[in-house]
């Protein structure tokens, strides 16, 4: 957008992108606080309000295009990032966002994910992960933890779930941040960093279903544990958490491991010092799969690099394409080589 355009740009504000639909999610769904997160974000962007889009599959999560006042499209079961390559490709311009589940993406959708993650739209996807499958009434999902007991595996699900971290390293991707629906203001910073990166980000939500997944994430969430297992990632520093502050996370050969500072002659220069902007993914992928009781969960931005832009790659290839073409239009076509009047 030319700098003139951009200085006439009305300052918005979250009621701009207020609704008048009714939320229809259930009383205490993290989803709520998602979708205030967003209403938050929105204004900061430096868009116009008709310059975003905001496209969902199936799901509980893929009603957002309702509850949010802007341009949006509801679309079909696994289908959202498709769509969204599309808008986005036809108009560069938008600030296009996908809201999905870990079904809806990870499932039926899950070759589109992987393909939107290498080529590298400028898209923001954010994952409601609440390890089930709330819409359709509490199926095990792809990320439901192996033995977990649902509609769908009454004797525990025999199936090896996906890390979405791990799927976005594995596909190349470029921004990945993980969040939970607990801190709000922790979500409306990952989502605002995404937002501004030029490339596809993910931002992943550990997000609890009430109805059919109730704690799904308590260990990560409930005051008693919360501290011992939340790992709050911020770039230059060394990842340090706990209650007391002095636990911390150390490379240990090719592994990380958990470490106590003052033991055994642990220091702060014995931590990881976080870089998200690490061309290199190996870390990346090691932090993403940290999970409880092992380790802490690592949350914030764990991994922002800049790679070239999709849609931008697009355009340059057509104009190049043009510059060299000696046909220039339509009729520059139908009347070249032998023709004739009838």
């Amino acid at each position: 957008m030319k700098q003139e355009a951009l200085e006439n740009i009305q300052p918005l504000s979250k009621d701009d992108f207020i609704s008048d639909q009714m939320v229809k999610w259930c009383p205490g769904c993290g989803d709520h606080a998602i979708l205030a997160a967003v209403s938050k974000v929105f204004p900061k962007l430096g868009k116009r309000k008709e310059d975003f889009c905001v496209i969902s599959g199936i799901g509980c999560s893929s009603r957002f295009p309702y509850y949010v006042n802007t341009y949006g499209i509801h679309g079909i079961h696994g289908r959202a990032l498709p769509i969204a390559s599309g808008v986005k490709i036809a108009n560069p311009n938008l600030s296009v966002w996908v809201t999905t589940g870990d079904g809806d993406a990870m499932a039926i959708g899950g070759n589109h994910f992987i393909h939107t993650m290498r080529r590298n739209l400028d898209i923001n996807i954010v994952l409601f992960n609440n390890r089930i499958y709330g819409l359709t009434k509490g199926q095990y999902s792809p990320t439901t933890p192996m033995g977990d007991v649902t509609k769908t595996s009454p004797q525990g699900t025999i199936e090896r779930p996906f890390n979405p971290g791990e799927l976005v390293m594995g596909a190349q991707g470029t921004f990945f941040a993980r969040g939970i629906d607990t801190n709000p203001k922790m979500m409306t910073e990952l989502m605002l960093e995404a937002g501004n990166h030029k490339g596809t980000s993910l931002v992943e939500i550990l997000q609890n279903c009430v109805i059919y997944n109730n704690g799904a994430h308590r260990m990560i969430t409930a005051k008693d544990t919360k501290d011992d297992y939340q790992l709050h990632l911020k770039q230059g520093e060394p990842m340090i958490f706990g209650k007391e502050g002095n636990k911390g996370i150390r490379l240990n050969g090719i592994d990380l491991e958990v470490v106590t500072i003052g033991e055994n002659g642990i220091t702060e220069n014995d931590l990881l010092v976080h870089n998200a902007h690490n061309a290199n993914p190996s870390l990346h992928l090691m932090l993403a799969r940290m999970m409880p009781p092992e380790f802490p969960v690592a949350l914030g931005v764990i991994r922002a690099v800049k790679e070239g832009v999709y849609e931008s790659l697009l355009e340059k290839q057509i104009e190049q394409a043009q510059d060299q073409s000696g046909m220039k239009s339509v009729d520059d076509l139908l009347f070249s080589g032998n023709t004739w009047d009838i």
